[in-house]
């Protein structure tokens, strides 16, 4: 399995030029059954990593530009009355894919917003009372832009808690921009391969849910979470559901290296990712959620 991971690491490195880290962890969050929210400033590469990543481990795509008009229906589908059948008909929309990607999704309203929360959290749509189950593997990819630029909406806690992990992929070193530049832009010229099947996929998601973590990491982490519950910085601190994914991106971590079980550097290589956007900090701090989750890592001392 671990050459699965580097073919998979490999092909996606390929195309977003020296952002090893980020590929990292948004291969991490795909191990671990997560969703992902990628923020940055538009052209940074965002939707490339979504088409990567589809792209590499075989899965179904679909694409939902989120706009300020988008319906929730628009992303779920609905029952159209069919005259010959004289019946109500459900047209599935294009949340039904393995992987889905939300494009901008902070310039839809909270009302389009909601409608992807019970398909994050529970793999299925409600629609006029009928349940329907959305395929496996189920993976969303959300990009937004920054909360300052034109046309915005803030996403609800509720909606960020439903993220595994937050990264941003930031400029690019100037010597990957030029080669990027020379290039012409790498996802035009380059055929992403796919590196495994979903089959092999669901493997290494099953064996990623196998890896243990051990009553003292356990308690590293939840050290971590009650220096966030008493920080000053923060409007409040982090809740079960976020220590439960700290352990998950962790295990995911754990696997790509090769481990069998959870080791602190894996806690904090994904601390900052994971709670970075879970973390609210007050008013009068000029810190992010992800500065305190590095202070939280800094105070807390690791279990010999």
């Amino acid at each position: 399995m671990q050459q699965n991971i580097d073919k998979v690491k490999q092909a996606i490195n390929a195309v977003i030029l020296g952002k090893a880290e980020q590929v990292d962890m948004a291969v991490a969050c795909l191990l671990a059954k997560g969703h992902l929210l990628i923020e940055d400033l538009p052209g940074m590469g965002k939707t490339t990593l979504a088409h990567a990543l589809a792209a590499t481990f075989g899965l179904e795509f679909q694409r939902v530009q989120f706009t300020s008009d988008l319906l929730p229906a628009d992303i779920t589908g609905s029952s159209i009355y069919e005259r010959k059948s004289e019946t109500f008909v459900f047209h599935s929309g294009p949340i039904f894919s393995q992987v889905v990607l939300a494009d901008e999704i902070n310039r839809a309203t909270p009302k389009t917003q909601s409608a992807l929360l019970e398909a994050m959290e529970e793999h299925q749509v409600t629609i006029e009372g009928t349940t329907h189950k959305l395929p496996e593997p189920f993976f969303v990819i959300a990009t937004q832009n920054p909360s300052s630029q034109v046309g915005t909406y803030p996403l609800p806690e509720s909606q960020l808690d439903r993220f595994l992990i937050r990264l941003s992929l930031g400029y690019p070193d100037p010597k990957t921009e030029a080669q990027l530049l020379l290039n012409g832009g790498r996802r035009k010229q380059t055929k992403i391969p796919e590196a495994i099947s979903s089959d092999e996929l669901n493997q290494m998601q099953h064996a990623v849910s196998q890896i243990t973590a051990s009553e003292a990491l356990v308690d590293y982490v939840m050290s971590l979470i009650l220096e966030t519950r008493q920080s000053t910085e923060l409007n409040h601190g982090l809740s079960p559901r976020a220590g439960l994914a700290i352990i998950e991106a962790a295990k995911a971590v754990a696997f790509m290296r090769g481990g069998d079980f959870v080791v602190p550097e894996d806690v904090q290589k994904v601390f900052p990712f994971v709670v970075g956007h879970r973390l609210q900090t007050s008013t009068r701090s000029d810190l992010t959620g992800q500065d305190v989750a590095e202070v939280v890592i800094q105070k807390v001392s690791v279990p010999v």
